[in-house]
């Protein structure tokens, strides 16, 4: 995937462990924030029935492409109505890859040649090119979506991998608060659509939902739930504002300098101290599961010690440390190590 805040690949052994350690085989797991979807996708491949949820719309399309499928879709009905080289998906991107560029949103808000709206100076998230080239794509497949000639698992898949190749050119230092100054090298390259791999392993009767975790938790029966909330004050949806307009396909407002979308209604209480608990108490007292594992962070809004005071409302509580590399995204003077922390909580009967 991409570099992402909090992303667990690095963990995923030691993750899958103690889940393991707490279920039995194929028990139905949740992945209550699930970001870009590697834990997720550990799960699946390890035969756990997936559980997986997060508030943003491009996890959302992650999501929909690892759990639900495990080979592209066909495309039947678009093949249809557009002249193909071939059938399929790999046919699907060499048609979307040679559309003419087109100057639209994204040109003339996110490149160095375009307009902002708001009169603030271009911005150099991407080369023009690449910028028209994501306008072309997008416009062609929000067109392909309201002539019904895609399913949603097949917007799922090509958004999907418009965004994977959106990372891969993008100007940025890590995530999409701001962009660099200069291009770099990778952002000079030629946006091109690649066929993504998909998952084999594992079943594809998963769940994939979309909203606030202390919302969505109400709504699930599981045997154990995975929690990676946010540990800081740093929100997802301002820090990925480009990658959820991708997959939202909107032309919102692109405010301020750095061109954000107004990211309110996906603002996570989790990077709030003053929230933070009583979200926590929503999920855990709404969902109906007994076993909690719960990654956090030294860096966290709470330190490890008003975690476990507060957790232990609810259950017995148990951690474990782990030494892990820190995600910086630009010339922090944070030292490189960190604690993380799988926290372990077991709800007393009758909590809800």
């Amino acid at each position: 995937m991409f570099r992402y805040i909090g992303n667990k690949t690095k963990l995923l052994p030691m993750i899958i462990n103690e889940i393991s350690e707490n279920t039995r085989p194929k028990s139905t797991v949740v992945d209550l924030m699930a970001g870009t979807g590697s834990v997720s996708v550990a799960l699946r491949t390890n035969g756990f029935h997936v559980i997986s949820s997060d508030m943003m719309t491009y996890s959302k399309h992650h999501l929909v492409t690892q759990l639900l499928i495990n080979k592209a879709p066909d495309f039947f009905e678009l093949n249809k109505h557009i002249s193909l080289s071939n059938k399929g998906y790999d046919a699907v991107l060499d048609y979307l890859n040679n559309l003419t560029p087109k100057e639209g949103y994204f040109f003339q808000e996110f490149s160095p040649e375009g307009t902002p709206a708001n009169g603030t100076p271009s911005r150099k998230y991407f080369t023009s090119e690449n910028a028209k080239k994501i306008d072309a794509i997008r416009d062609t497949i929000n067109l392909w979506i309201s002539k019904g000639w895609i399913t949603n698992i097949e917007e799922s898949v090509l958004k999907h991998t418009l965004i994977m190749a959106v990372n891969d050119v993008a100007n940025i230092s890590g995530t999409y608060g701001y962009f660099l100054s200069s291009f770099n090298k990778n952002s000079l390259e030629n946006l091109v659509l690649k066929p993504v791999s998909f998952v084999t392993e594992g079943s594809t009767d998963n769940v994939v939902l979309q909203g606030f975790a202390e919302d969505i938790s109400q709504n699930i029966v599981a045997d154990l739930c995975y929690i990676d909330p946010p540990y800081m004050k740093r929100q997802y949806a301002a820090n990925y504002h480009i990658l959820e307009t991708i997959a939202r396909g909107d032309y919102p407002e692109a405010v301020g300098k750095s061109g954000l979308r107004d990211w309110w209604d996906q603002h996570s209480k989790f990077c709030t101290k003053t929230r933070i608990r009583a979200s926590f108490e929503k999920i855990f007292t709404s969902m109906k599961c007994d076993i909690f594992l719960i990654s956090y962070s030294e860096d966290g809004l709470l330190s490890i010690e008003e975690l476990i005071d507060f957790f232990s409302k609810f259950g017995s509580v148990s951690y474990k440390v782990i030494e892990y590399s820190r995600f910086k995204s630009n010339n922090s003077r944070l030292s490189k190590e960190l604690n993380e922390y799988i926290i372990r909580l077991e709800k007393h009967k009758g909590v809800s």
